[in-house]
C-alpha cells in the first residue's frame, strides 16, 4: 500500500509539472508550525531568555555598582590618609607644643616652689627670733628673780649681822659685781 501513496503522489507531482506540491493543507500546515515556532520562541523567551537576560543585567549592574563602590572606597582611603596625614603632622607639633607647655609651667612651679620655700624660711627665722626674745625675756625674769632672792638673801645678812651703812655698800658692790652688771640691765 505504500507504493500506491507513492505512486499516486508522484503522479499528481508529476501532473502539474511541479517538483514541490503546495496544496491548502501543506500551506495550512506550514502556517500552523510557523505560528506553533513563534509562540514557542515567545514562551522560550520570555520563560529563558528573558530571566537569562535580566540576570545578566543585574550581574552587571553589580558589577558597575561595585566598580564605583570600589572607586569611592578607594577614593575614601585616599581622603583618610590624607586626614592621618596631617593628623600625624598635627600631632608632632602638639606633642610639641605640649611639651613646651609643660617646660614652661615646670619652670613656673619652679618659680613658686621657690617662693614658697623662701616664705616659710622667713617664717621660720620669724619664729626663732621671737622664741630667742621669749627665751631672753625668760632669761631676763630668771635673773631678775635671781636678783631678788639675792637681795633677799642680803638683807637677811644685813639683818643679821647689824652693820653699818659702809659695811652694806660694800656688801650690795660685791654682790652686784658677782652677778654682773650687765644681768640685771634691761635693754
Amino acid at each position: 500500500m505504500t507504493g500506491l501513496i507513492y505512486d499516486i503522489g508522484v503522479t499528481t507531482m508529476a501532473g502539474t509539472g511541479r517538483i514541490f506540491g503546495l496544496d491548502d493543507q501543506l500551506l495550512f500546515d506550514l502556517v500552523f508550525q510557523g505560528i506553533a515556532v513563534f509562540i514557542l520562541f515567545f514562551f522560550v523567551g520570555n520563560l529563558l531568555i528573558n530571566p537569562i537576560k535580566k540576570v545578566i543585567m543585574e550581574r552587571q549592574e553589580k558589577i558597575k555598582n561595585d566598580v564605583e563602590d570600589a572607586a569611592r572606597d578607594r577614593a575614601e582611603a585616599a581622603e583618610m590618609k590624607a586626614e592621618y596625614d596631617e593628623k600625624i603632622k598635627n600631632a608632632e607639633a602638639d606633642v610639641a607644643k605640649i611639651m613646651s607647655d609643660a617646660r614652661t609651667r615646670a619652670v613656673k612651679n619652679e618659680s613658686i616652689i621657690i617662693n614658697e620655700a623662701k616664705e616659710e624660711a622667713g617664717r621660720i627665722i620669724e619664729n626663732a627670733e621671737r622664741e630667742a626674745r621669749l627665751e631672753k625675756l625668760k632669761v631676763k625674769d630668771e635673773t631678775r628673780t635671781e636678783i631678788i632672792s639675792v637681795a633677799y638673801a642680803m638683807a637677811g645678812k644685813i639683818l643679821d649681822e647689824n652693820i653699818d651703812t659702809k659695811k652694806q655698800e660694800q656688801l650690795l658692790e660685791e654682790t652686784l659685781a658677782e652677778i654682773g652688771e650687765d644681768t640685771w640691765r634691761s635693754e
